[in-house]
């Protein structure tokens, strides 16, 4: 089974952007040591706790930093872009790094509606036009007889990846014949048939003549699960605060959090949202993602890991690999 990374450059309490930035360098530099397939970094707007707002911006230096892990978009929210500019950034990052850039991208906004309004240019996101979008992206890349040209010229297109956390999105990537990747860490009440949904519909393409899936999950694996339990407050606490309206919030400290009282309700919240994550010690997480990647018989399994202490993050990532090795 591949294993792969989805990074989301988290800010904690008393960090800086700046900080959070280096930390995503210095995770893509220890996931190539550890032989991960993947290192994604996604897009959000208006989440003061999550840097990443621009991909494509940070895949250059993560491309720069690191050797031969594939990088990639997790992903470009597309309605809000042109598919002409995303191409040409995209063909500057292969041309850069050849053979390793993955073009990730969703219909999501990525952050609130009013955010949404200020980021298309005429204030009006294209979320009705993605699947158009998607297709011409998809040319632009492949046909070289394409006018106008996209610049610097491409030999070899980087792979287009549909995310999805809908049987809608199941369904686009099938008909367009692309690689899918599901977000189980989003979207927790889906029914686990959603990549079987996929494989009977997939229409084989130029990019690829058979089906492709990737599960993404939440995932916080530590020495010992009381250590794991602990490590994941900091994760609910900032997360209630997301679902209160409070979306400037920062990774808060393991401390705050464990001090913290959640409401009934938030805890119902929490509980829901996160029923499919992996928390616990190397055997419980294993045991619940060997249980999800065969109930929902995904090819790849890509891990997200929000925790306030950088060094364990970096150690859930060693001791997922280590399972896996």
């Amino acid at each position: 089974m591949k294993l792969s990374i989805l990074d989301q450059s988290p800010i904690r309490e008393g960090g800086t952007p700046h900080q959070a930035f280096q930390e995503t360098l210095t995770l893509a530099r220890k996931a190539e040591a550890m032989n991960y397939h993947r290192f994604w970094v996604s897009e959000h707007h208006n989440a003061h706790c999550l840097a990443g707002s621009a991909p494509e911006v940070l895949l250059a230096a993560i491309g720069a930093a690191t050797e031969q892990i594939r990088i990639g978009s997790g992903g470009i929210m597309l309605p809000y872009y042109s598919a002409f500019k995303v191409a040409e950034a995209f063909s500057v990052l292969t041309n850069l790094y050849p053979d390793r850039v993955d073009l990730g991208v969703g219909r999501a906004p990525g952050g609130d509606m009013k955010t949404a309004q200020v980021l298309a240019t005429d204030g009006i996101p294209k979320f009705e036009r993605f699947p158009q979008l998607v297709e011409e992206l998809g040319i632009m890349l492949r046909d070289r007889d394409f006018q106008p040209r996209i610049t610097p010229p491409l030999t070899a297109s980087p792979p287009i990846w549909m995310l999805g956390s809908s049987p809608e999105s199941a369904q686009l990537a099938a008909r367009l014949g692309l690689p899918y990747n599901f977000a189980l860490f989003i979207n927790s009440k889906i029914d686990p048939r959603i990549l079987e949904f996929y494989r009977n519909l997939f229409e084989p393409s130029e990019q690829a003549t058979t089906p492709q899936t990737c599960l993404t999950i939440n995932v916080i694996c530590a020495d010992t699960a009381e250590e794991a339990r602990q490590l994941s407050l900091s994760r609910d606490l900032l997360f209630a605060r997301f679902a209160t309206g409070q979306s400037s919030a920062t990774v808060p400290t393991v401390e705050e959090a464990a001090q913290y009282q959640f409401s009934p309700q938030e805890r119902a919240f929490l509980d829901d949202k996160f029923r499919h994550a992996a928390v616990g010690d190397p055997a419980q997480v294993k045991q619940k993602i060997d249980q999800l990647m065969e109930q929902f018989g995904a090819d790849e399994l890509m891990a997200v890991t929000i925790t306030y202490d950088f060094d364990a993050r970096v150690r859930s990532y060693e001791l997922l690999a280590e399972m896996y090795r």
